[in-house]
């Protein structure tokens, strides 16, 4: 019995949704990760900081990287309750062999600080096939 109820303690639920790289994947995959968000009876402010969150990534990704871009969302229910988002994408996009220009005006420039604001951690990874931002949410 209690192997089995530590196998239940360590479950995790996971989503994956494939990025096209196209401006409108970001409402498209914001809806479809609404639904998910609400079949896994999130409370209500986590869900919308969450969405935002996915929002910025997913925005970052067809924006500033190279595809293919992919969203994970998994929420662990092993102790801890933990939401992660991760997008995860080819790396940096070039314009004519030029790094990635991170100069917007106006609106842009804003996400990551968002990111960083509302997850109670997040970061990068980067290796050989590209490179990934998560956000953690504790989810009890």
């Amino acid at each position: 019995m209690t192997a089995q109820l530590d196998a239940v303690a360590r479950e995790a639920v996971e989503q994956v949704f494939p990025l096209p790289h196209i401006p409108e994947a970001v409402s498209v995959v914001r809806r479809r990760a609404r639904t998910v968000l609400a079949d896994w009876n999130l409370a209500p402010d986590l869900a919308e900081d969450a969405l935002l969150v996915i929002s910025e990534l997913i925005t970052n990704a067809v924006v500033h990287a190279l595809p293919p871009a992919v969203l994970r969302l998994s929420l662990a229910v092993d102790g801890r309750n933990t939401l992660r988002v991760e997008v995860t994408d080819a790396g940096p996009a070039a314009a004519g062999g030029r790094p990635v220009a991170e100069s917007c005006v106006g609106e842009c420039g804003r996400g990551l600080g968002i990111v960083s604001a509302l997850a109670a951690e997040c970061g990068t990874r980067a290796d050989a096939g590209g490179s990934a931002r998560w956000a953690e949410f504790p989810a009890a």
